[in-house]
This record gives C-alpha cells, structure tokens and sequence, in this order.
C-alpha cells in the first residue's frame, strides 16, 4: 500500500503527457468530495427524499439528485479543458469552453434509491477526447474503446475511487484527516472464476433464456452441471456491486429482459456501462451485452441502453457462448 495522493498519484501518470487530463480528474473528484459532505450530513440537511419530478430517464429525481448533478455542472462546465458535458440527468448536452480537450459525462448519483436507507451510492465518470473546436452532440457518439480515462467514487462507510487512465486500475481511500484521496490498491486485478454472481432475480420471468439457463445453473449449486455452490448479491447501486467485482472478484449481469420493451436494455451506455466496462477489462475482467464487447459498440444517441454482463473473465465467456 502506497501513502501517494491522487494529486501525486495523477502528476505521476499525466503530469508531463496530459497534464490538462490530469485536472479534469482532479476537478470531478474535488466535487465529488462535496457530494460526501452532503451525504453525511443526510436528513440534518434536510437533502434526503424526492424532488417530486422525473429525469430525462422518467425516473423520480431525489433531492441529492439534483444538487450532485448541479455541483458536478457548475464546476466542469467553466473548465478550461473542458469543451462538453453530459449527465444522465439531463436530456441535452452542456457546452462548455471552445478548443477544449475533454468531454465528460457522468451519472451524478448512481443507486439513488439508497439514499433514504443509507446504504451505499455513488458518481461514475467517463472521459472522452474533445473532436471540434465547438462541441457538437455528435461528438460525444464515441465508442467505449475511445474514453482516456474512467472511474467512479463509492460513497460508504468509507469513501472509495477506483480510477484507470487506460494503464490498470487503481483504488483510493479518502482520507478524512489529510481531505485528500490516497492510494490503498494499486494494479487490480479479477479473478477469471468465481463463486459469486449479483444480478435481480424478480426480474427471472422477463429474461431470455440464455439467463435463465446461466442462473438456473448457478442455483443448481453442487447437485447441478456446474458442481459448486454460488451466493448472490445485489445492492441495486452498480458502483457499489462492480467494487465489490473489482475487491474480491464475482461477476455482475442487467441483462436483455421483456418486461419494457422501450427498456429491454437497462443501463446507460455512455454514462455507467462503458466506464464500469473499462475499469473491469483494465482490470482483466470481460464486459459484454451477452452477444458483443460493451466497449465496441457505436452510439447513436446520447442516452442509449444496453444490457450489461460484466466481471470474471470465464463466467462473462460462458455466458456469452450461451447467446
């Protein structure tokens, strides 16, 4: 274990090759330290239930939704290095500074829902290089192999970064004496097996039957044709069961289901599966839709959804083959 902070951690990385890159990161993760205050402070602040409105996505909004989307708006949008954003809260893109390097786009506030029960939620990140000098909504139509750097910051009873700037995975404590984020992994890595699966089995009856067979199987445990016991988990926060994936391995599916059809497909592909893609492959895990790999697929529109299988290398492969 390293006692190197992110701002030494990242001058290390990018300081002489993208330094610019380097204070995108740095600016996200400062917001995100104010959204931890927030957090803490919970029913005090009197942030805890609904805003009493829907997103882009028809999803009720929380209160926190909305400041951690604005906190996260208002500091990148007069970045200098920054030419766009997009959050999944918002239906258009926000333009920010001509002949900037970057684009950012964000979930301000995965697994929302936790919020009143205080449990575990958090903010994804993916950084993509900037295409115009003005830019444009199709400029964010990059594939998941583009991003320069992804990672999200898990708000829990500690609160954690897991970043890649394309060059492995490194986690990071925060560190509530020094206000700085500090090294705590470096190089991580997934097992290609596993004993353990997270996926939200009332769903079962709307799943195809790839997913049906795969979790039939798990269940079968040491009587069935994969001859071991598996546990479940779910969260219902992605940050928070991919750092569990990346912490000690498992594999984690929302996959293809019937039960919307407008939503057969349930994860936002710009804003949570490929930067949690990229930080699972950095990591030696596999990340598909159960029929192609998450980081080759083009988008077409800014808020489009895919199914997600992602984790340990042999289970992702084997339910791929399934399909």
């Amino acid at each position: 274990m390293s006692n190197t902070t992110l701002p030494e951690y990242l001058e290390q990385k990018l300081g002489t090759a993208k330094p610019k890159l380097a204070n995108v990161i740095h600016t996200i993760t400062e917001c995100c330290k104010v959204i931890d205050r927030d957090l803490q402070k919970g029913a005090i602040a009197g942030i805890l239930g609904s805003a009493e409105h829907e997103n882009v996505q028809g999803e009720t909004q929380k209160k926190l939704d909305i400041i951690s989307n604005d906190q996260l708006i208002d500091a990148l949008k007069v970045h200098p290095g920054i030419g766009g954003l997009a959050s999944e809260e918002l239906e258009e893109f926000t333009p920010a500074q001509e002949n900037g390097d970057y684009l950012v786009l964000f979930d301000p506030l995965d697994g929302s829902s936790n919020i009143d029960i205080n449990m575990c939620v958090g903010t994804i990140f993916s950084v993509l290089p900037a295409k115009n000098k003005i830019t444009q909504a199709e400029d964010f139509m990059q594939k998941g192999d583009e991003q320069v750097a992804a990672g999200y910051v898990m708000y829990g009873p500690s609160t954690m970064l897991a970043l890649t700037v394309g060059d492995g995975v490194t986690l990071f404590t925060f560190d509530v004496d020094l206000q700085e984020f500090v090294i705590t992994q470096e190089n991580v890595k997934i097992a290609k097996h596993t004993q353990e699966f997270a996926i939200n089995t009332s769903n079962k009856r709307h799943w195809e039957t790839p997913i049906q067979r795969y979790i039939d199987e798990l269940l079968d445990g040491l009587q069935g044709v994969r001859a071991k016991e598996y546990n479940m988990r779910w969260v219902a926060c992605m940050v928070a069961d991919i750092h569990r994936i990346l912490s000690r391995g498992g594999v984690f599916l929302y996959p293809f289901d019937s039960k919307d059809p407008k939503k057969a497909g349930r994860l936002r592909l710009m804003y949570e599966a490929n930067p949690m893609c990229l930080l699972i492959e950095q990591a030696g895990g596999a990340a598909t839709t159960g029929r192609e790999r998450i980081l080759d697929i083009q988008p077409t529109t800014l808020h489009q959804r895919v199914p997600v299988v992602l984790g340990a290398k042999d289970e992702v492969d084997l339910i791929t083959s399934y399909h």
